[in-house]
């Protein structure tokens, strides 16, 4: 599904070049769970941009589901993006003042459905735990509920990949166990996860860890969940 082969990525011209990742090899199968973690600067940041197709590489070539997404231009990222990846971010990246059923609708609304948007966007709440919460704002929500909105707007697409960037880095460890456990269930439902975070008791939620220094793959490990 994921492949990066020989990827890089290199910042600046000339003799101001920084090299924040690579060249890196990287395959992850579908239905795969995958915690990537790193000090800061590792490059971890740099390779879910690209995973993302939120940036391309400098260096080397990035397949998606058999696609070389890695020199496409802005547009066809961006269908990309809206058709095969969905996001969920640390902040939770909610709009104030628009109810959560509205804030899960937006990828669909920028995508141009004009059918069943509601709909689909209840159909992610209630996936998600949170129907009867449709109508209320995000100050209305608490943290963990917020993320799990979050969630639900990043489902509303379908996509096959879900890239969580620090997904519990804003909650308590109530609100972690039970975010984590949602996107564990979703990958047992057969939804490919790959995650940033710096949290070992985070990283234990999934099925395979990878660990980036200085831009390289230092540990590629298959670990057994220890977390139900």
């Amino acid at each position: 599904m994921i492949e990066l082969q020989r990827v890089s990525k290199v910042y600046g011209n000339g003799e101001v070049r920084v090299r924040a990742l690579g060249p890196v090899d990287l395959l992850v199968e579908q239905g795969d769970f995958v915690a990537i973690m790193g000090p800061s600067g590792s490059g971890k940041s740099t390779m879910m941009n690209i995973l993302g197709c939120l940036d391309v590489p400098t260096e080397g070539r990035y397949t998606l589901d058999g696609i070389d997404v890695s020199r496409l231009r802005d547009k066809q990222l961006a269908a990309i993006r809206n058709t095969r990846i969905g996001f969920v971010f640390q902040s939770f990246n909610l709009i104030p003042r628009t109810s959560a059923v509205r804030n899960v609708e937006l990828p669909l609304i920028y995508a141009g459905e004009r059918r069943g948007r509601r709909e689909r966007a209840m159909a992610a709440l209630e996936r998600v735990g949170l129907g009867q919460r449709a109508d209320h704002m995000p100050n209305q929500l608490s943290g963990g509920q917020q993320q799990r909105v979050a969630v639900a707007r990043a489902l509303v697409t379908n996509p096959a990949i879900i890239l969580a960037d620090e997904p519990t880095g804003n909650l308590d460890t109530t609100s972690t166990v039970e975010v984590m456990q949602l996107l564990t269930e979703l990958n047992d439902a057969g939804r490919t996860v790959v995650l940033i975070t710096h949290e070992p008791e985070v990283a234990e939620f999934a099925k395979r860890v990878i660990e980036l220094r200085d831009g390289q793959i230092v540990r590629d490990v298959r670990q057994k969940q220890l977390v139900a």
